[in-house]
């Protein structure tokens, strides 16, 4: 059966376009009687992104490198990346969310994870339709809030540091 690169798949239950264009790949796209609507990997990893930053006690997105680029953008003027520490995987009107934070120190993580996973699963399927199946917390570090008026002091036990 012969079938044009271009052409949506006709069957209402069917969610991949048939396209060749690696740009664009439509596994989540929806397909009604009248066009179908696609959602990109990028469109569901903000909202995921946004919705993370959203829970008190998360101090940041990302790991080390990613927060690290994210801070040569803030000093360059560069917006914010809503994306840093988010992927997503998509397949067939679902998707799969790993997100990456930094915790504030004294939230109770597992507490916070589990606010994570509910607030991304109700963003993303409210905004998008599509069904989450996984959302997987990393927590790479807990940001200490320190005092940062007060400079560290270095005693002369083994030179260890200590803050006031």
């Amino acid at each position: 059966m012969a079938q044009d690169n271009n052409a949506v798949a006709k069957d209402t239950k069917a969610t991949k376009p048939v396209t060749q264009n690696a740009d664009f790949e439509a596994e989540n796209a929806k397909t009604t009687s009248r066009g179908y609507t696609a959602i990109e990997d990028s469109v569901i990893s903000k909202i995921a992104g946004m919705a993370a930053r959203e829970v008190s006690g998360v101090y940041a997105l990302g790991g080390q490198a990613a927060r690290m680029v994210g801070a040569l953008r803030d000093t360059v003027g560069a917006s914010t990346n809503v994306q840093q520490g988010v992927s997503v995987n998509t397949d067939n009107n679902s998707c799969n969310v790993e997100v990456a934070i930094v915790a504030e120190y004294g939230v109770a993580i597992h507490e916070l994870a589990e606010a994570i996973r509910q607030n991304i699963i109700n963003a993303v399927e409210r905004m998008t339709g599509l069904t989450v199946n996984s959302v997987n917390v990393t927590v790479h570090d807990v940001h200490l809030e320190l005092d940062e008026d007060e400079p560290e002091e270095t005693t002369a036990i083994e030179g260890t540091k200590n803050y006031r």
